[in-house]
């Protein structure tokens, strides 16, 4: 028997077991103190707060306000709107100059068409034409008032407005005055002669040759 006891593996038996049971007891969970009435609801809603706290982040605050950034957001704000301003008086002014452009056109359409009028109203002697005009004009003043107005009733408006330019008043009047007879069709052409005589104009190189 003290053989038994003596033994190594009957010490080794019972360390194993001291130990064992040792660590069952430290593992072994403390029962808490019960808490009843408030105190018990206040310490329930501690730890629920506590542990939500630990296991939660901490949420973002929505009512931070940076002010250098709400600075920025104004600025962007009047940038915007004066940007649609300037839009805006932009669209006015190509407006304005599409109607100022349509109303130019219009005044130069209208220009052009009186010039091409007044070409076709206004005869103009050239420097070339100067010398044999004279010429025809001496001619025809020499000439009985009847033979010059045959002639002038076979030529056309243009050559005998060029020839009456270089006759004085007083030998242009029997020549307009016999070719408005007998017919009112003949008036009528001397009036358009007499209108055209009014408006014609000489050579401008000689006009200016010519001044004192």
């Amino acid at each position: 028997m003290l053989k038994i006891i003596q033994s190594s593996w009957l010490s080794a038996l019972i360390g194993g077991i001291s130990f064992l049971a040792t660590l069952v007891l430290f593992l072994k969970p403390r029962a808490e103190p019960k808490i009843t009435g408030a105190g018990a609801s206040a310490s329930t809603t501690n730890q629920e707060s506590t542990k939500l706290t630990l296991e939660l982040p901490n949420p973002p605050s929505w009512d931070y306000k940076n002010p250098e950034v709400e600075d920025l957001v104004k600025e962007l704000q009047t940038s915007k709107t004066q940007m649609a301003q300037r839009a805006t008086q932009l669209d006015e002014l190509a407006a304005r100059l599409q109607s100022e452009r349509f109303e130019i056109n219009q005044v130069t359409q209208k220009v052009n068409q009186l010039q091409v009028e007044f070409d076709q109203k206004v005869i103009r002697v050239h420097e070339e034409e100067v010398s044999n005009l004279k010429k025809l004009a001496k001619t025809y003043t020499t000439m009985t008032i009847e033979g010059t107005t045959a002639i002038f009733k076979q030529l056309d408006d243009t050559a005998v407005v060029k020839i009456l330019m270089y006759m004085k008043e007083v030998e242009t009047a029997p020549i307009l005055d016999a070719l408005a007879k007998p017919t009112e069709a003949d008036a009528k052409r001397v009036a358009g002669i007499s209108e055209q005589l009014r408006l014609a104009i000489p050579d401008s190189r000689l006009s200016k040759r010519t001044k004192p």
